[in-house]
């Protein structure tokens, strides 16, 4: 698994990790373990321990990506060695490279919009191992997502004992950070809901999976959702151009960042200030703080100039100024 002079350390040390780590967690640790180990293995080619300050921060220089993703690969490998000078090894600990906000979400036009839902309405299955309800789940799916801004990971793992097609309500219990939240649905998206649910003859089966699999005792994989959608942006010709390394540009998670941004303008429109607005809003997403709602509404400021400014104002009135040098 690993080849440079620190293999045997390496591996020992991903062994205690993988005990305490989930299936996730595990995945990226390996991932940037293996980048180390590939690094070692290439720029030092003594037996001598020379993992000093220098040698660290040529290797910090060398990451690329978001600089949020470099502060966690440092993190993972200032973890490993520490474990190694607790082993008798003299090793170098880095500071942790700064984190700024470099990430900007795509936001789909209305045009694009609607090349989506019509390529989405007229989805066909045509691998054998796709799922069979696909084309009919789909549609659903893509609509949920732009009118409710769920994530694709809870919206598969609905069940319809947590769907309140009486009163358009659903119930999210499998979310990002296990946390519970009750999603109001508009009467629209309630009504096309209902339909689906009794295509799919689901009405009055808890137990069941909204978006099931093809044998129902699992959901859809939101892999084969997000697969299918990746199909559609190419079909449609949607895409970031010259977008660069660590820029994510169109995927199905920018539905979400569509909602919150379309949401934000209708409040706006109604006249609601941006105090009353903006804390409903980051509650309705599932957010933590208003910090991450801030993300789904940092849009280009050519784009929608207004909007940007005015929510920069809200966030430096609410939120006091950091000293970052301390």
């Amino acid at each position: 698994m690993f080849v440079s002079k620190y293999e045997k350390e390496l591996s020992q040390y991903y062994e205690l990790r993988s005990a305490v780590l989930s299936d996730s967690a595990r995945k990226h640790e390996l991932c940037y373990l293996k980048r180390f180990d590939r690094y070692i293995a290439d720029k030092i080619q003594t037996d001598e321990n020379v993992l000093s300050e220098s040698f660290m921060c040529k290797w910090i220089s060398t990451l690329q990506g978001a600089s949020i993703s470099i502060a966690s690969e440092v993190i993972v490998i200032r973890q490993f060695l520490k474990y190694l000078n607790l082993n008798g090894y003299s090793a170098f600990i880095p500071e942790i490279p700064k984190v700024h906000d470099d990430y900007s979400p795509y936001i789909f036009s209305d045009k694009e919009l609607e090349q989506l839902f019509a390529s989405a309405d007229n989805t066909t299955v045509k691998s054998k191992k796709a799922c069979i309800y696909l084309p009919i789940e789909f549609p659903v799916i893509l609509r949920l997502l732009f009118c409710c801004g769920l994530r694709i990971g809870e919206t598969v793992r609905i069940k319809m004992k947590d769907v309140d097609l009486e009163n358009g309500v659903i119930k999210l219990v499998n979310t990002k950070g296990d946390k519970h939240r009750l999603v109001p649905m508009s009467e629209k998206m309630t009504n096309i809901l209902i339909k689906y649910c009794l295509a799919m003859g689901l009405v009055r089966n808890e137990e069941a999976w909204l978006f099931p699999g093809n044998d129902r005792t699992d959901h859809v994989s939101d892999r084969s959702v997000k697969r299918r959608f990746e199909r559609i942006l190419k079909d449609n010709s949607i895409e970031l151009k010259n977008r660069k390394k660590h820029e994510r540009g169109p995927c199905l998670h920018c539905m979400r960042h569509v909602f919150a941004f379309k949401s934000f303008k209708q409040t706006e429109r109604y006249g609601m200030s941006m105090t009353d607005s903006v804390p409903f809003l980051s509650i309705y997403l599932g957010h933590d703080s208003l910090n991450e709602t801030e993300k789904y509404l940092k849009f280009s400021s050519e784009m929608y100039p207004e909007t940007t400014e005015l929510f920069g104002e809200f966030m430096k009135d609410l939120l006091p100024e950091v000293d970052h040098e301390t």
